[in-house]
């Protein structure tokens, strides 16, 4: 018997940025969806804070709890045995003022979630979070660009970096957090030709999502690939699947059955 394939590690996402093997990653939010990436072999999978909005049917993620974010990891992680698990620390959970605060977040993501890294939106305001998670053992992705957590900070879901003091905020951030510990950066829609100058300036990977194809790179939201989630397609965002369009044929074909008495057969049926 082989021996089982071991989880993928931090080491292994510089390793693979060093031979320039692109990374692929997609939020993950429940078991059998786990275990389907992990048969495909996704070296790492997100859950992310999205799942309030595609998920739970909040209008932005900012209503994400904690307690929320565990749930959900937790079930993937009894899922996913060979992907590297990443969790997002929700809205509110962490602060550079209070590294107490983000030290008990992550541990209670981390031993409760079963993930095996975190991660936290911000720059170089977070660099001091991020170099206390790491101290502490916990390894850190970073996430600069759009930052849904600051939507009402931000202006509104629109692409950032476009000028050039913005776009030397961004490089700035992005050596902060690779400063400060992180193992790798999301880069969210930010224009490509920045979204790869960053990429060549670090040592760590970049992930994009709507940062073009110049990332290390790429992670997208389940749902909106799978096209699960049909209010909204995003730009950057491409429909590999219309599954919504399937189960919606199959229960009102089940529907149906029930209703015109052919189901269940008798093929479904336990004689006495």
């Amino acid at each position: 018997m082989s021996a089982p394939k071991r989880r993928t590690t931090i080491h292994d996402f510089r390793a693979m940025k060093e031979r320039g093997q692109r990374i692929t990653m997609v939020t993950c939010y429940d078991f059998p969806t786990a275990r389907i990436t992990d048969d495909i072999g996704f070296p790492a999978v997100l859950v992310g804070d999205s799942l309030g909005m595609v998920v739970h049917g909040f209008d932005s993620t900012l209503r994400v709890t904690l307690d929320m974010m565990i749930h959900h990891s937790a079930a993937v992680a009894r899922g996913a045995k060979q992907a590297m698990i990443v969790i997002d620390l929700p809205f509110a959970t962490y602060s550079a003022s209070d590294l107490h605060l983000s030290l008990s977040t992550a541990r209670r993501a981390m031993q409760e979630g079963g993930a095996q890294a975190v991660k936290v939106e911000g720059g170089r305001r977070m660099a001091p979070v991020v170099g206390a998670l790491v101290a502490s053992g916990i390894p850190v992705m970073g996430h600069i660009g759009l930052t849904p957590q600051s939507i009402h900070m931000i202006g509104g879901y629109r692409v950032q970096g476009r000028s050039e003091e913005a776009a030397s905020r961004l490089i700035a951030a992005a050596q902060a957090l690779e400063k400060a510990g992180a193992f790798a950066v999301v880069l969210e829609l930010v224009p490509a030709p920045l979204a790869t100058q960053i990429s060549s300036m670090l040592s760590i990977p970049t992930i994009g999502i709507g940062a073009g194809p110049g990332c290390d790179g790429q992670i997208q939201v389940f749902h909106d690939i799978m096209g699960l989630y049909e209010d909204f397609l995003p730009k950057h965002a491409k429909r590999y699947a219309t599954v919504a369009d399937t189960i919606r044929a199959a229960l009102r074909q089940y529907h149906a059955d029930v209703v015109s008495g052919t189901f269940p057969g008798p093929e479904h049926t336990f004689e006495q």
